[in-house]
């Protein structure tokens, strides 16, 4: 499971019918807005592509996590104009060496995700600062969802 791919049957519900899925997303998103501008999601069969611009690679990734977290979505597709980005493989940039990223497994805390990383259960907030995004409660986390970790 690569950075786009998510599983489709977990995460939050914001839509009922596929119609209504793109403009959902894309509320969502904005509602929690990481620093995309003029953000519009497109959803076709599990398929989200989002489309913006920003001057950050963090709010890209934060973007993508949201949308992915998101139940019915299973990829994530990116056309949002990155200008601290000279490369095109936008895929490439949004890997960067400082973040890892991690699916959450059954009888995972963010404690014990923190003592996996860091070699201390203390430093969760470090992790939820991270996802604030896609967490919403450090104690409401679920199997099969994908958060970013900072390794700096």
């Amino acid at each position: 499971m690569g950075l786009f791919d998510f599983a489709k049957e977990i995460g939050s519900k914001i839509f009922n019918m596929d119609a209504e899925a793109g403009e959902k997303i894309t509320e969502y998103i904005e509602a929690n807005n990481p620093g995309i501008d003029n953000l519009t999601a497109a959803y076709d069969d599990g398929k989200v592509n989002l489309v913006g611009s920003t001057d950050s690679l963090e709010a890209v990734q934060k973007a993508v996590l949201m949308a992915g977290n998101i139940k019915g979505v299973n990829e994530v597709t990116v056309n949002i104009a990155v200008s601290e980005v000279d490369d095109a493989d936008i895929q490439a940039a949004l890997e960067p060496e400082n973040v890892e990223y991690y699916i959450i497994q059954s009888g995972d805390s963010l404690s014990k995700i923190a003592k996996k990383y860091y070699q201390n259960a203390m430093e969760y907030p470090r992790i939820f600062d991270a996802n604030k995004e896609v967490i919403k409660d450090p104690d409401l986390i679920y199997p099969g969802q994908k958060i970013r970790i900072p390794l700096n």
